[in-house]
């Protein structure tokens, strides 16, 4: 399957793990920076292969490759859209990184014009395929649960400084967003995910305690209250003193409790359920050995694309599920810029809309 990835930034390692894992052909790769191609490429000995295109303009790279099945985009969030949306008029299927775009207007554009193009689109929530995870989806869906109370989902990680020079897109309202958009949004996926998906109403607050050079927040918390009656809460945050401490995804029925943990959600922590047996002591306790933040989840996100186009199928993890994922961190942002609890579905709202939320270089809002 012929493959090119857009943006060779921190986590375009990934990407290219997970291709050569699944055994696609890299025909080019793109980035405003020639040495991040060439530092990417380089990594996986790669960099003096000439049959691998280089470009910095990503329209150039999808103009001269009509053959390409696949491309993954890897840029800053704030250039999502724009390119998903290049790609699909091209009809070429993409995984697209998280968030999917920084407006529920674009999220649902890429959902219409895919749709209408026969295109395949995959929101990179590369969690959902995490052993621990998928344990609990399959519990939920065989009804261990029953009848389910609530969840909740805490990302309580460390960024600093260091981590926002890295990039100038990091920590501004239109090419990033804050705590929640780019730290939390994949727990934030899940716990939507395995409350049912309808929301009725998001109530939410955001607050920039230590990082008065950013625009965006780095802490924040919400309540959902879900169309099924259940409730979910949300922390996210990157003011953990002084490294990463976990995140964790709970949830709560009559009859089963279960709470995953570890860096990424990686490991069950309690595994409780009414019907117990022996099939389940190899449950509890359960960890999954990864080397970073990002999980294994990637490799698993990329094979299961790959089959949906051979088989012409839905990926596991679409265009409307990176929507879902998204429409909850605008509610939560738009919760905090009106002071009131925010009806859902959203049907207008963009992170550059909270621009002025926080003063740079103050501690104190506006």
């Amino acid at each position: 399957m012929k493959y090119a990835l857009i943006g060779c930034g921190r986590i375009a390692a990934k990407h290219i793990n997970a291709i050569l894992t699944n055994k696609l052909d890299l025909v080019a790769v793109c980035d405003i920076l020639p040495n991040a191609m060439e530092t990417l490429l380089s990594k996986y000995e790669l960099e003096k292969d000439n049959n691998i295109k280089r470009y910095t303009d990503y329209t150039d790279l999808v103009d001269n490759h009509p053959e390409l099945q696949l491309i993954s985009i890897a840029t800053d969030s704030g250039i999502h859209a724009e390119i998903a949306l290049y790609c699909i008029d091209h009809g070429i299927n993409i995984i697209v990184e998280k968030p999917i775009a920084m407006s529920i207007a674009d999220a649902d554009e890429i959902i219409r014009r895919s749709e209408e193009r026969g295109v395949k689109v995959s929101a990179c929530h590369q969690n959902r395929f995490n052993i621990a995870v998928q344990k609990m989806r399959k519990a939920l869906e065989d009804g261990r649960f029953g009848s389910l109370s609530h969840g909740s989902v805490h990302v309580r990680w460390n960024r600093g400084k260091a981590y926002y020079d890295q990039a100038a897109w990091r920590g501004k309202w239109a090419s990033d967003g804050g705590a929640l958009m780019n730290q939390c949004i994949h727990g934030i996926d899940l716990l939507r995910w395995m409350l049912g998906g309808e929301i009725e109403e998001v109530y939410g607050v955001i607050c920039q305690q230590y990082h008065e050079y950013l625009e965006t927040e780095d802490v924040g918390m919400a309540v959902l209250k879900f169309k099924n009656g259940t409730i979910g809460t949300i922390e996210g945050t990157v003011n953990v003193y002084p490294q990463n401490l976990e995140e964790t995804l709970y949830l709560f029925g009559e009859n089963g409790t279960v709470k995953i943990g570890g860096s990424n959600a990686n490991n069950i922590d309690v595994w409780n359920f009414l019907d117990m047996d022996q099939s389940d002591d190899h449950f509890q306790g359960l960890k999954e050995i990864t080397t970073n933040v990002y999980g294994n989840g990637h490799e698993r996100l990329f094979a299961d694309m790959v089959d949906a186009i051979k088989r012409n199928r839905k990926p596991y993890v679409d265009a409307i599920d990176g929507r879902n994922a998204l429409e909850v961190v605008l509610a939560i942002y738009k919760s905090k810029k009106t002071g009131k609890p925010v009806k859902l579905p959203l049907e207008s709202f963009s992170s550059v809309d909270m621009k002025g939320t926080f003063y740079i270089g103050k501690k104190i809002e506006k």
